[in-house]
């Protein structure tokens, strides 16, 4: 099944999930350190993303990585470009999540996150590795929800958690590159 195809039959908690999971693997564009965006899995796991404590954890993640200074390796160019589009995944995370502010949010995440993969790519189409990856890890998260239900959130993080690894590795080598 396509990414669209997931996304558009994506339940609450995966459309949740889903966008989640784009932000979380681009936190280092952010500043943010790991664990910034692990309370809002956690709301996922105690019961969806409806409720008081998605907003709360928003919230908080907001202000923690408002706060971030990204480090001297996110600022050039196409990272400064890549930063941009993930400050708006954030800013854009419904504070009252339902499947109908959720599925806008998971889509244009799903697209933000292809794009930062891209500007990021070393490949001069864009169509490299990096964003080929960033591809397989977004249809990985959006099944493993529709197959396992709540059951799938802790391999979809491991899935975010590698790609935010590779992500965090691939901004450090090209400011070494830089330098």
């Amino acid at each position: 099944m396509s990414l669209v195809d997931l996304i558009a039959q994506a339940d609450e908690r995966g459309l949740a999930a889903s966008g989640l999971a784009c932000l979380d693997r681009c936190v280092p564009l952010l500043g943010g350190d790991d664990e910034v965006l692990r309370p809002l899995w956690s709301s996922l796991a105690d019961g969806g993303a409806g409720g008081g404590a998605w907003a709360e954890r928003l919230a908080e993640a907001r202000a923690e990585l408002d706060s971030a200074e990204p480090g001297p390796e996110v600022a050039a160019g196409d990272e400064d470009q890549a930063a941009v589009l993930a400050r708006r995944m954030l800013a854009a995370a419904p504070d009252d999540p339902c499947t109908s502010a959720l599925r806008p949010w998971a889509d244009a995440c799903s697209v933000a996150a292809l794009q930062i993969h891209r500007l990021l790519d070393v490949a001069a189409d864009g169509d490299g590795p990096l964003v080929a990856a960033e591809l397989r890890r977004q249809v990985a998260v959006l099944e493993l929800l529709a197959g396992r239900g709540a059951g799938g959130l802790r391999p979809a993080l491991e899935v975010s958690t590698e790609g935010r690894r590779v992500l965090r590795a691939v901004v450090s080598r090209r400011a070494r590159g830089r330098s």
